[in-house]
């Protein structure tokens, strides 16, 4: 009978990998294609993936082409689906690699099915052409090495195959005509030509010559598409452009179309490799490697109509047009990244939106007021939107549609200098909403009226210095009907008034009422910026000023609030001196303050949503803040993208705004069991990058809108178009306006009446890292008492972001968490330990199931590390995991040397040292110890403490002169209680050292603690650098002293080493244990590359991986290994492999591969025949042999 181990099956559960294929089915359903998967989605009312399948093993999937539809009255499938009848029965020719395979799609049961077996050629499939034929269709399948043939779908047959002369390499390829006599293949050659041949052309030897040679591109051509009714072939190319060729009539009796085939146009607009491309009569969609998908129009020169940009780094590899679009009618375009995302666009019938000539499109809004524009603002909500501007005379002047009316006029205090703000404001004991206005001067004075009625105001007084800045907030103590204004005075003083409008039988009213102001520290800049009251927490309002710092003020309960005679005491100097002093002495202190915390060009808004605050400033950066026993506190940091520096505020997705309405409460967004919610809003950035006004998606790292402005020393205001849904509303923000003041002059960036929304994005499939995975953590699982289970991973990738990603294996869907954007180079290494809350934690049959707690360490390029503190649990409203990050801190070596006094007297650290491999030696409640393996050759301890936020080196040592490519740690007892802490580093001259660091568990000598200079054991194990070990303690039979360790190590010369190690701590020689090798077993060619990843499930079974993509198991035994299983790994270049054991009832265990894509396979105890007996269908298999001589039908 066989073992448990030897009994185990393997099998698929989830596969995240670059999407290599799309295609419409009228417009109803998408199919697409991700490694061999392939899956419908269901493009009706809200889009939604239908079914999947398995359906060419172990190719990927690169074409998809409709071959036959079931229909009543046998409609061809060209004609898009009616609105009546949008069900599809048919079926699909789907090919990829050396693999052809038919499959049938039924929309009403929403299911796909095998038809017959898979074909497997002798040479690449690139395109496939369906010839009709009764009773059975044929394929004309072309392939890679220059060459054709004719085959019979059902049963395999070859008919026909040709050949020709040049029997190059091809990157692309394309059949063109009704039938096979008279088809004409257009080839990609290696060589960046195009070449036309036809088997009608054949010679007794069974080859074609080439008819036509298209000459012009300087790199392969990767795409080709074809339009038969102008005769236009269009080709993308690795040189980054687009040509369209006039190449007249393809097939038929035209044979290879025009003797002399022409090059209309050469499109240059991609920023990196083009690899696809599509053809209607009216429109060219390309997409390439830089991540955008261009819609070209033929008017002009043929600039770029439209971008489509959804993908992060590694570019779109599909693209699809539904037959909508190639009408010029209201359709879909389709795009697949390589970071397995499918995004999803509707194209309006004659709209279009130029990326490429914002500047060209940008209206002036006619302002002829005197004097020259100083400060814009929005007035109004929704679409009644009217222009408010306020100019260096003196003057507001108010716009609605194309008049310029000056509705309040200043005296010459106002002139040469004002600061203006618009707030709205709800009238008492009314429904009735007004705006009011607030213009500040020179001398302390500040004018409030209102916009629609401007002779109704009052003059207030704040100081006699300049007035900075004046700010509206909501009314304190969740009063509504009211407002709170600040003026920003001399000498660090900020006034406040509540703002009232009342209304009697005279009309309306705007009462005042002062209250005590605050004062801000002492600093250079010393006025307000930014400032919110806090609506969860009454009495309290969060200020953000000029030197960057942010500041939390509490109100008084019972304020003695100045009288309203005050004005009267303003008499004389002496009184005005002793009023100034009483200010000071009376006036609001901050009771929390995070000093220059956004740098000193300051803070540029503050708000807050849904309990959280937050706060932008001029370092590029959002903090998220919390309000815990009055004291701030960063939660985490959000940067923008490179060369972001100047952020402006924040914009929440899944509302309309932050705050609509001044006095609009928020209210705390709780579940059912009354427990707040610890999920973080989406929000988008808006900011400056050098001369453009940017808004930035952090999750998606993508930029929703880029208007061309001058930068941002102006005055400027947005607006947001309205929508509720998070994935239209990034879209929404793309039409958004922008009104700004620009060289004296009032601009836009469209116009304020538009409502054009002619293109909607819709997120299928969520994408994750595009330029591939490094490393991957398991957290834990999930699962609620009705809900399926979720595995919880972290990831490092190559575009410098780790992500948080929740995985179900049983419905396969990959929902990202959190996207962290700290680090400024590639993730190489991810450690994470379980850290227990036991207010967050509950327990259900022994298993967690609602909260997972972890620290998590990242480490990467610029010798960088990152510790996170991630809480994650289940949203018992949605039944989906939602994740709390903590940023707890972040160490860079750099920035360690510049603080060390003396420093010029050391040697500064490379800049280009790297963290390869990170291990947690000690996790103690106090701290977490790391060890971290650097390309400089050193491996070095570091301290994390979560309570101070601080991470520390504490040794360091350089015996290893080459690059340290992995470590590892053991903690071992024995009997007595003696404890025992080894570090195992592994280098690039294939050697493996071990360190005692027994010392440092003594946490009282880790402050002073030396650390070892020498390892006290060393073993050549590979030929080259081993970039992988695996550690599992055990204990041999009969023996309770000594513990023995199975040490796996897997290297560049693809070898798999197994060391068991015997540690005898009662025998040490000069205090340092004893270590003896008790054998060493190896395995050279495990894998035919370099052995990157390595996992002991436990001390009999071992999971190993390599860019050869296969996953092995083996068996560890007494005598050595022996391989149990190999399956195919559909991850390109795997770098990592994390493996763990089911904690469920049914048992089983996991293993996570990453690399370019990441695949979850399950390992589950069943018999070896059930699980054939499963396996069985879908896999049958059948080889297409063919010779390469003429055989004609």
């Amino acid at each position: 009978m066989a073992s448990p181990v030897e009994s185990a099956v393997v099998k698929s559960a989830v596969l995240v990998a670059p999407i290599t294929a799309l295609e419409f089915l009228g417009e109803d359903f998408l199919l697409t294609g991700e490694g061999p998967i392939l899956s419908v989605y269901s493009l009706q009312a809200s889009p939604k993936k239908c079914a999947s399948i398995n359906v060419l093993q172990n190719y990927r999937i690169h074409g998809i082409r409709p071959y036959k539809k079931h229909q009543s009255g046998g409609i061809p499938f060209s004609g898009a689906s009616s609105a009546s009848d949008n069900s599809y029965k048919g079926d699909i020719i789907v090919f990829g690699g050396k693999g052809v395979r038919l499959v049938s799609f039924e929309s009403e049961g929403q299911c796909l099915k095998l038809i017959g077996p898979l074909l497997e050629l002798q040479d690449w499939v690139l395109d496939i052409h369906c010839f009709k034929r009764q009773p059975h269709s044929l394929l004309g399948i072309s392939l890679a090495h220059n060459a054709i043939m004719l085959l019979e779908a059902e049963s395999g047959n070859i008919i026909s195959f040709y050949s020709c002369v040049e029997t190059c390499l091809l990157y692309s390829a394309l059949m063109v005509g009704p039938n096979w006599d008279s088809v004409v293949l257009v080839g990609g050659t290696v060589f960046n030509q195009l070449v036309l041949w036809r088997p009608a052309g054949t010679k007794l030897s069974g080859q074609s010559q080439v008819e036509r040679r298209l000459l012009g591109h300087s790199g392969v051509i990767f795409s080709l598409c074809y339009l038969q009714e102008s005769g236009w072939l269009a080709s993308a190319s690795d040189d980054r452009s687009v040509r369209l060729w006039s190449v007249g009539t393809l097939g038929g009796d035209a044979g290879c179309g025009k003797e002399s085939p022409t090059c209309l146009r050469v499109l240059y607009g991609h920023q990196a490799r083009v690899f696809c491309v599509k053809l209607t009569p009216s429109r060219l969609f390309s997409a390439g490697e830089d991540g955008a998908c261009l819609l070209w129009e033929w008017g002009g020169e043929g600039k770029v109509g439209c971008a489509f940009r959804g993908h992060k780094s590694g570019g779109v590899r599909a693209l699809a047009v539904s037959e909508g679009s190639i009408s010029c009618r209201a359709g879909w375009v389709a795009t697949g990244g390589a970071d397995g995302g499918v995004r999803l666009w509707r194209v309006a019938e004659g709209k279009k939106i130029s990326e490429e000539t914002q500047e060209e499109t940008q209206l002036d809004l006619g302002f002829r007021g005197h004097g020259c524009p100083k400060v814009v603002r929005l007035v109004g909500e929704g679409e009644s939107n009217a222009i408010l501007v306020c100019t260096d005379q003196g003057e507001v002047c108010l716009s609605q549609g194309d008049i310029w009316d000056v509705i309040w006029q200043g005296g010459s205090e106002f002139q040469s200098y004002c600061v203006m703000e618009v707030a709205s404001i709800q009238v008492q004991n009314s429904d009735c909403i007004v705006q009011v206005c607030a213009v500040g001067n020179l001398n302390g004075g500040v004018q409030v009226f209102l916009v629609g009625q401007p002779g109704v105001g009052v003059f207030l007084r704040a100081g006699e210095g300049k007035v900075h800045s004046v700010l509206w907030v909501k009314g304190l103590f969740g009063e509504s009907g009211n407002v709170c204004l600040l003026a920003s005075g001399s000498e660090g003083l900020v006034y406040r008034w509540t703002i009232n409008v009342t209304e009697d039988k005279s009309g309306l009213h705007i009462k005042e009422e002062a209250l005590l102001p605050f004062l801000l520290p002492p600093c250079a800049k010393r006025w307000l910026t930014a400032a919110v009251t806090l609506s969860q927490r009454n009495g309290f309002c969060l200020c953000g000023d000029r030197r960057g710092s942010l500041l939390l003020y509490m109100e008084r309960e019972n304020n003695d609030r100045i009288n309203e005679g005050e004005e009267s005491r303003i008499d004389s100097q002496d009184q005005e001196t002793e009023n100034r002093q009483t200010e000071l002495v009376s006036s609001l202190s901050p009771i929390s303050t995070l000093y220059g915390v956004h740098g000193k060009q300051g803070v540029t808004s503050v708000c807050e949503y849904q309990d959280l605050c937050y706060s932008t400033g001029r370092d590029g950066s959002v903090r998220i803040l919390t309000v815990e026993e009055s004291t701030l506190k960063v939660r985490r940091v959000h940067r923008a993208c490179k060369g972001m520096d100047w952020l402006e505020m924040v914009l929440f997705l899944g509302s309309d705004g932050p705050e609509r309405m001044l006095n609009k409460t928020i209210v705390k967004r709780t579940n059912d069991t009354g427990r707040e919610s610890i999920a973080e809003a989406r929000f988008v950035m808006v900011g400056f990058h050098s001369v453009h006004f940017v808004i930035w998606d952090p999750h998606r790292q993508e930029k929703l809108l880029s208007v061309t402005c001058g930068g941002g020393h102006r005055s400027w205001a947005f607006k947001r178009p309205i929508s509720t849904h998070i994935d239209t509303q990034t879209q929404a923000l793309r039409q958004g306006t922008l009104v700004f003041i620009k060289q004296g002059a009032v601009m836009a960036s469209r116009s304020l009446m538009s409502t054009d929304t002619s293109v909607n994005g819709h997120t299928l499939k969520e994408g994750l890292h595009g330029r591939g995975i490094s490393c991957v953590c398991h957290l834990g699982s999930l699962s609620g008492d009705l809900s399926e289970l979720w595995e919880v991973f972290v990831t490092g990738g190559e575009d410098t972001t780790v992500g948080v990603l929740a995985v179900c294996p049983q419905s396969g869907i990959v929902k990202v968490l959190a996207v962290l954007t700290d680090h400024i180079s590639i993730v190489r290494a991810l450690a994470a330990i379980r850290r227990g809350d036991m207010n967050e934690r509950e327990r259900n049959n022994g298993m967690e199931t609602s909260v997972l707690s972890s620290l998590v360490f990242s480490a990467g390029g610029r010798a960088q590390l990152q510790c996170y503190r991630l809480l994650i649990h289940l949203d018992e409203q949605q039944s989906q995991p939602i994740c709390q990050v903590t940023q707890i801190a972040g160490h860079r070596l750099d920035e360690q040397w510049e603080r060390k006094r003396n420093r010029h007297k050391t040697v500064k650290m490379d800049p280009e040292t790297r963290y390869m491999s990170i291990a947690v030696v000690q996790n103690e409640s106090e701290g977490v110890l790391l060890a971290l393996g650097c390309s400089d050759g050193a491996v070095r301890l570091f301290s994390v403490n979560e309570s101070s936020r601080s991470v520390d080196v504490l040794w360091e040592c350089f015996y290893h002169q080459r690059c340290v490519l992995s470590v590892a740690t053991c903690k071992l007892e024995d009997s007595q209680g003696r404890k025992l802490l080894l570090l195992f580093s592994a280098t690039t001259d294939g050697c493996i050292s071990v360190w005692d660091l027994t010392a440092v568990l003594n946490s009282k000598a880790s402050v002073s603690w030396q650390g070892p200079s020498v390892p006290f054991f060393s073993i050549p194990v590979h030929q080259s650098g081993v970039n992988t070990l695996a550690l599992s303690p055990r204990t041999e039979k009969g023996q309770t002293e000594d513990n023995v360790i199975s040490l796996a190590s897997g290297g560049d010369d693809g070898q798999l080493s197994l060391l068991r190690i015997k540690i005898d701590q009662a025998e040490q020689e000069n205090g340092v244990a004893s270590l003896q090798l008790l054998s060493h077993w190896s395995i050279p060619l495990a894998h035919s590359s370099p052995l990157t990843g390595l996992c002991l499930l436990s001390p009999a079974l071992l999971a190993s991986t390599s860019p050869d993509q296969r996953m092995c198991l083996w068996s560890v035994e007494s005598d050595g290994l022996r391989p149990l299983q190999v399956r195919f790994s559909h991850i390109a270049d795997a770098a990592g492999l994390w493996a763990w054991r089911s904690e469920g009832q049914e048992g089983g265990a996991w293993i996570v591969v990453c690399g370019q894509g990441l695949q979850l396979f399950q390992l589950t105890e069943k018999e070896i025949d059930e699980a054939e007996n499963g396996r069985a269908e879908g896999e049958e298999r059948k080889k297409v042999m063919f010779s390469h001589q003429c055989s004609r039908t």
